[in-house]
C-alpha cells in the first residue's frame, strides 16, 4: 500500500463512538506510516489523537450555526493545501460542507462516509450515501440505508465497530475480587446479585424497562440491584427523579443506583451479575454488549437493531423479544440462576474494523 493522506471530518472531538471510531482509524494509520489529519472543532481528544502522531486542524464544520456554511471556502483551501487522496466524512453537516468543498478539486480526493447511527430519512440525512463508498458499522444501518437510500446499494460497505481485546479482558466468572469492590462502592450486601445497565441518561435508552424488571425480580424473591451507570449526567435531573418517583411506586428505591460515566468500565463489567442493553430505539452497533461478553459477563438485550444483531451472533440466550416484559424477567431469572456459557472468543475486533477501513482507503485511492 502506498503512502495516502487521508482527512477525517467530524463536529467535535469530545466523546462519543464517532470520536472513538475516529482516534481507532487515525492510530491506524498512522501505524501503517500514512499520513493522518481531521478536521472538527476540537475537544478534550485532540490531545490524544495528536500524541498518536495525526494533525489536528480547528474548524467548527458541525455546529448547528448560520455561521457553519460560511466556513466552507476555509474548508476548500485546507482541502486544497492538504492534497488528501481521501476525506472521510463521519456527520451529516460535516458531510454537506465536505461536497461543497471537494467540488472543482483538482485532483479529486475519493469521498467517503460512514454511517454510525440510524439518521432519520430524507434529504439531509441523504448525504451520508452520497460517497464514493458508504460505511455501516451494522448490516442494521446497511438495511436501514437501503430502505430509504436504496441508490446507494452499489456503494454500501459493512465494516463493524469493534473492541481491542486487550482493554477488555476475560474475567473469572464470578470475580470476587471485582464483585465485593462493587457492592461495596453500592453499600449492598455480598448476597445481593447487581443488575448493570451502562449508558446515557436518556428515555430511549430504555432505563424504565429496567426499573420494572428489578420489580418483577424482586416480586419473585431475587435479592438484586440495579445499576445505571453513565445516567447521571448535568441537565437529565427531571428525567432521573422521574425513574426514581417510578422505583419508589414500585417499592424498590433503596435498590436503584444512579451513577454518572466513568472511563473505567472493566471493573463495573466484572463486579455486575448481569448487563442490560434495554434501548427502545434500535442501536447502530450496540459495542457494551461486545464489552461486557469479552470481559465475560452475562448480557440481556431486545432482539432489534445492531444490539439484538450482536447477540444473535454472539450469544443467543440474550435476546428477548422486544417490548415483552414477561419474557425479559423470565430470562433475567433464568440468566441469574444458571447462564449459559459464554462464547470463548467474538467476532467485532478492532483490528479487523482498522484493517478493513485501510483496505477500502487503499482501493478507492488507486
Amino acid at each position: 500500500m502506498r503512502p495516502l493522506r487521508v482527512v477525517q471530518l467530524l463536529p467535535a472531538l469530545e466523546a462519543g463512538g464517532v470520536e472513538r471510531s475516529t482516534l481507532e482509524i487515525a492510530a491506524a494509520l498512522v501505524a501503517a506510516g500514512h499520513d493522518s489529519h481531521v478536521v472538527s472543532a476540537g475537544g478534550r481528544l485532540v490531545a490524544a489523537l495528536e500524541a498518536a502522531g495525526s494533525t489536528h486542524h480547528t474548524l467548527a464544520i458541525g455546529a448547528k450555526s448560520l455561521a457553519t456554511p460560511f466556513r466552507l471556502p476555509a474548508l476548500r483551501r485546507r482541502l486544497a493545501a492538504l492534497r488528501p487522496d481521501i476525506v472521510h466524512a463521519r456527520s451529516r453537516l460535516p458531510a454537506w460542507l465536505a461536497l461543497g468543498a471537494l467540488r472543482g478539486l483538482r485532483p479529486r480526493p475519493a469521498f467517503v462516509t460512514t454511517v454510525h447511527g440510524l439518521n432519520s430519512p430524507g434529504f439531509y440525512s441523504g448525504v451520508m450515501t452520497r460517497g464514493d463508498a458508504v460505511v455501516c458499522v451494522s448490516a442494521t444501518v446497511r438495511a436501514h440505508i437501503l430502505r430509504h437510500w436504496p441508490a446507494a446499494a452499489g456503494r454500501i460497505v459493512v465494516i463493524p465497530r469493534g473492541i481491542d481485546p486487550a482493554q477488555f479482558p476475560r474475567h473469572p466468572r464470578p470475580d470476587p475480587v471485582a464483585a465485593a469492590a462493587l457492592r461495596a462502592e453500592l453499600g449492598l450486601g455480598p448476597a445481593t446479585r447487581v443488575l448493570l445497565m451502562p449508558g446515557r441518561g436518556t428515555r430511549l435508552k430504555g432505563h424504565g424497562h429496567a426499573v420494572r424488571l428489578l420489580a418483577a425480580l424482586r416480586g419473585q424473591g431475587h435479592d438484586v440491584a440495579l445499576w445505571l451507570l453513565g445516567a447521571r449526567q448535568p441537565g437529565r435531573e427531571d428525567y432521573l427523579a422521574g425513574l426514581q418517583a417510578e422505583a419508589a411506586a414500585l417499592g424498590v428505591a433503596d435498590r436503584l443506583h444512579i451513577a454518572p460515566p466513568r472511563s473505567a468500565v472493566v471493573p463495573a463489567y466484572a463486579g455486575a451479575d448481569l448487563v442490560l442493553q434495554l434501548s427502545d430505539q434500535p442501536e447502530a452497533f450496540g459495542r457494551t454488549v461486545i464489552e461486557a461478553l469479552a470481559v465475560g459477563v452475562p448480557v440481556l438485550g431486545w432482539a432489534h437493531g445492531g444490539v439484538g444483531e450482536i447477540l444473535a451472533a454472539c450469544w443467543p440466550a440474550g435476546a428477548v423479544p422486544l417490548g415483552d416484559a414477561g419474557a425479559l424477567t423470565a430470562r433475567a431469572a433464568a440468566l441469574l440462576d444458571a447462564p449459559p456459557p459464554l462464547p470463548a472468543a467474538l467476532p467485532y475486533a478492532l483490528a479487523d474494523m482498522q484493517s478493513a477501513t485501510l483496505d477500502l482507503y487503499a482501493r478507492l485511492a488507486d
